[in-house]
């Protein structure tokens, strides 16, 4: 063989090699850093938990300030902001992005059919026109869903207002999570012989008036896990309290900020579990279209005491036993 023909081959060999182990690399970010952008629809503590639980947990497994770059936005509730700032992390070629609540994740999925997705905190994803199903997402969009028990909060609704027979139940008809639970919450208050009373908000601003509307038409106030309606909550709290109606939320924070009580999953739990999905894809390239939607199946009972004081409720013994969190 003649040495051409051996430096032709060696060369040629080496070259296959290469991009072999190439196209089985993680994604290479630009100086030596992954570059994520987070995009959040609104401010409130659940969804802050799950973005930090997200960074936790990246952190954890060594991905820190040293090799992650993090662009967070805020869409401040207005989805053409949203929009914006899923255009900007497309213009400045992030490695990933992390969409934080059903709008957000809809604007991301809107103007980037390349970028990997990560979501969390959007409660059906096949709904929301994210993923063709949830087994096989067969889109650049993947992560967790904060489908909550719905039919248990109302359940520990009654347990604590036995008579109720009319529930006030606040939401943004213009938030796919939201319809989804409105749905589920109908299906559960038949069973359980309740009438829910569908209050539409708008917008944050509109939330105290849309809650004070249905005072002495209601024995109780829930409240789904809707982004418009949870960043005014403060709002319902006061209108609660004033009517003396127990309030219902659809998740842990919630409690903390006023609500009576809920049987929730934990946001910073699910955040982490979205950082261990980013993982997947950052070391191992995995694709998300065949990275099925994860669920957080631990719930638990949390309950404030002061709130039932304040909307004159009595709880029973054995369900403040049950608790996982109190608060006061």
């Amino acid at each position: 063989m003649s040495e051409m023909r051996r430096w032709t081959m060696s060369t040629g060999l080496a070259v296959l090699l290469l991009i072999g182990l190439l196209g089985s690399s993680p994604i290479l970010a630009a100086e030596g850093k992954f570059r994520i952008g987070i995009t959040q629809i609104v401010e409130h503590p659940a969804l802050d938990a799950a973005k930090q639980g997200f960074i936790d947990e990246l952190a954890a497994f060594g991905y820190d300030e040293s090799r992650v770059e993090y662009d967070m936005q805020n869409a401040q509730g207005d989805f053409a902001t949203a929009q914006a700032i899923a255009e900007k992390f497309v213009t400045s070629s992030v490695d990933l992005i992390l969409a934080i609540a059903t709008p957000t994740a809809q604007a991301t999925a809107n103007v980037t059919q390349k970028i990997p997705i990560l979501i969390t905190a959007v409660t059906d994803p096949v709904a929301a026109g994210l993923v063709e199903s949830i087994e096989r997402p067969g889109t650049n969009v993947t992560g967790t869903s904060d489908l909550t028990p719905v039919a248990k909060q109302l359940e520990l609704l009654k347990t604590i207002r036995p008579q109720a027979k009319r529930v006030g139940v606040l939401y943004n008809p213009g938030e796919a999570n939201s319809l989804v639970q409105v749905e589920l919450a109908l299906e559960a208050a038949a069973e359980l012989g309740l009438s829910l009373v569908e209050v539409p908000v708008d917008n944050s601003a509109g939330v105290y008036q849309s809650a004070q509307s249905v005072v002495g038409r209601v024995d109780a106030l829930y409240v789904p896990t809707d982004n418009t309606v949870v960043s005014a909550l403060e709002s319902v709290v006061i209108v609660a309290e004033n009517a003396k109606l127990p309030l219902i939320a659809g998740e842990t924070d919630s409690v903390r900020r006023g609500a009576l009580g809920t049987i929730s999953i934990d946001y910073y739990s699910l955040g982490r579990q979205t950082g261990r999905m980013a993982l997947e894809i950052l070391e191992k390239n995995a694709d998300p279209a065949e990275m099925p939607i994860e669920y957080l199946e631990d719930v638990e009972l949390v309950l404030n005491l002061g709130a039932a004081q304040r909307m004159g409720v009595e709880l029973p013994a054995e369900l403040v036993a049950e608790a996982s969190q109190i608060f006061d």
